[in-house]
């Protein structure tokens, strides 16, 4: 087979949070894969391409609204849109963009998290 990805990926993204219980149990609904189940001052949690989102404790509230810092990108946007709000997460309404479908959700701490369709090109990923 012949591997059309680029030679680099993102291993790390953080996030700071009061809450990280919370934040882990909101993540792993997302369906964000726990990499080290037995940590518990921090999450560790695995994306597709082994991407890890660390999530670390912070005593700074988070101010509501606060962007996370990062996106979430989708294979098939409108249903993960209706899963998610099946699995008790209340997703905003899709969004047709001239490049991207999207929509946002807030976890526990107040960070909004942006999902958007994939456009990858090349081999899966």
């Amino acid at each position: 087979m012949n591997d059309e990805r680029p030679l680099m990926w993102i291993g790390h993204v953080q996030m700071a949070v009061p809450d990280v219980a919370a934040a882990k149990e909101f993540f792993l609904k997302l369906g964000i894969r726990d990499a080290f189940p037995d940590a518990s001052e921090i999450a560790i949690l695995e994306l597709r391409a082994g991407t890890h989102l660390i999530v670390q404790e912070s005593k700074t509230p988070v101010v509501k609204s606060t962007p996370a810092g990062f996106d979430l990108m989708a294979e098939d946007i409108e249903a993960t849109n209706a899963s998610l709000e099946q699995n008790g997460i209340k997703p905003s309404a899709l969004l047709h963009g001239s490049i991207h479908t999207t929509f946002k959700v807030t976890e526990p701490n107040g960070h909004v998290i942006t999902y958007l369709n994939s456009h990858n090109t090349g081999s899966p990923v």
